[in-house]
């Protein structure tokens, strides 16, 4: 495994046994331990990896990359060593673009990911103009506790506050400023679309349109709930997780 693994990838409950691994990449401002109850939950049947992006946590002394393409382009090859049992891949909101830029990459180095959960995100192919990452600290705050994805006791931190807005506009902005490139081949891994009915930063209708993205199988499941649907029907989304990679 490449020197940086441990920068990148957390693995908190190690299943070496187990038949499938899960990389699993958060949304904009998010860090690698949201996923930590997905991993206890699927170990030891699927091994869990969870992707830590640079400017957060234990890398906060690290700058932001501020653009999906890049991102991907960053983590196919601490992604690679992994791949010598069936990979599959789940992004919810930002970290679903991620996870669709380095399935392309996989896949052109002959590498299919097993599946694709893209959680709580737009098609690349229905992008929206959205600027939010050019707000003021307000502003940007104001749109987070609307997404109601941070626990707002911390948002009132100023500390706490002053730590995290730069990475989240950082983020916003790889997010909002993301678009795939005009060839970019279709996917021939499955597709899982998972979404929110009542998520204000996408639709069904937009999040049907991952099928556009694949030559391969293609399934859609909506929640009840916002942005962050996924807090309230976690065991439900394991579930869902479990059963499709066997």
């Amino acid at each position: 495994m490449a020197a940086n693994d441990d920068l990148w990838v957390r693995r908190y409950h190690p299943a070496p046994d187990a038949g499938h691994r899960l990389l699993c990449l958060p949304y904009a401002g998010g860090s690698a331990s949201y996923f930590f109850p997905v991993s206890r939950a699927l170990s030891p049947q699927v091994d869990v990896l969870a992707v830590q992006y640079p400017g957060r946590q234990d890398r906060r002394h690290e700058p932001c990359v501020e653009s999906v393409q890049e991102l991907a382009d960053l983590l196919v090859d601490v992604v690679k060593p992994w791949t010598d049992r069936p990979l599959s891949l789940f992004g919810h909101s930002m970290g679903a673009s991620v996870a669709f830029e380095l399935a392309l990459r996989l896949e052109d180095l002959g590498i299919v990911p097993h599946a694709l959960f893209a959680s709580g995100r737009r098609a690349p192919c229905a992008p929206r103009d959205e600027w939010i990452h050019r707000r003021d600290d307000q502003g940007l705050l104001a749109e987070i506790k609307r997404l109601d994805g941070t626990d707002s006791n911390l948002l009132d931190d100023e500390e706490m506050v002053r730590m995290v807005l730069p990475v989240i506009r950082s983020d916003y902005k790889a997010a909002e400023t993301y678009r795939p490139a005009p060839d970019a081949p279709k996917l021939t891994a499955p597709v899982l679309a998972l979404v929110g009915d009542d998520d204000p930063k996408v639709t069904v209708d937009e999040a049907r349109r991952w099928r556009e993205h694949t030559s391969g199988p293609f399934e859609i499941e909506v929640f009840r709930g916002g942005h962050f649907y996924l807090n309230a029907h976690a065991s439900t989304v394991v579930d869902r997780i479990r059963t499709r990679l066997g």
